[in-house]
């Protein structure tokens, strides 16, 4: 299967001389179409700045990352925007939606940014409402919505121009056990069902179970991989083993934050 998504040995460095920091020292990893890719570390890992670098939001100090064989860290100007709009779907821990723009303007947002006729948008809109169960609230304001229905709503916001890869950065950060599983649920019935692919950052294990991989990332470098067994394993069962990864190479289940 041809490679959706290639990391080849990014780094990132912040600073200048004895304030240098080295957040990414040489990641390599690849990501298949269809895949629900964890990246799980400790606070300062560099998982974040990962994420941020394959979304264009900061540009590594070297290193290449492709995505459909193009490489997206030179992008620039139109090309990059194009990339941003089309490529990509952005899920935001505290949901970033915006206030002024009832919950349907705020999902539709990305296809009038870009043009897309009223008529296609209401079909995309329709289908992905449906999905995450969003018809009852497509009127409201943001003010009016849970915790949950606002990242559910962003979650369809994030999924409704069908980008290339949809990056997720600890989407259940600021929800409750309840809807976190929620989200969770709903976000991986749309991976195996529609194919999309997600790439997230969590600390959350029961969200990384969800998973069909998980890449542990530690002071810059991938030092653990765990695979989900499929057919077969149960979600149970990956959430013990990550727990245990956790605990076994990071010092303790507490580290992992």
């Amino acid at each position: 299967m041809s490679k959706l998504l290639q990391v080849k040995e990014v780094r990132k460095v912040f600073g200048k001389g004895q304030s240098e920091t080295a957040a990414l020292k040489g990641v390599t990893f690849d990501v298949l179409p269809g895949e629900f890719l964890g990246i799980m570390g400790a606070s300062g890992s560099g998982k974040t700045t990962l994420l941020n670098t394959i979304a264009t939001m900061i540009k590594p100090t070297s290193g290449q990352i492709l995505l459909e064989g193009q490489n997206i860290s030179s992008f620039k100007g139109v090309q990059l925007a194009a990339y941003r709009g089309n490529k990509i779907g952005y899920l935001f821990q505290q949901f970033e939606l915006i206030d002024n723009l009832t919950a349907k303007e705020n999902i539709i947002l990305p296809l009038s940014i870009h043009g897309v006729n009223i008529k296609e948008q209401e079909k995309e809109l329709v289908q992905l409402a449906k999905q995450f169960e969003l018809e009852d609230v497509l009127n409201k304001f943001p003010s009016q919505l849970s915790g949950g229905q606002k990242q559910r709503v962003a979650a369809a916001r994030a999924l409704i121009s069908n980008p290339s890869i949809v990056l997720a950065d600890e989407p259940t950060g600021a929800l409750d056990t309840k809807n976190a599983k929620i989200l969770m649920d709903k976000l991986s019935t749309n991976n195996q069902q529609h194919g999309s692919t997600i790439l997230m950052v969590t600390h959350d294990a029961n969200a990384a179970s969800y998973c069909s991989r998980i890449l542990f990332i530690q002071d810059g470098v991938i030092f653990h991989e765990l695979r989900k067994n499929v057919p077969g394993e149960s979600q149970q069962s990956f959430y013990e083993r990550i727990v245990m990864v956790m605990a076994q190479l990071a010092g303790g289940s507490s580290n992992v934050l």
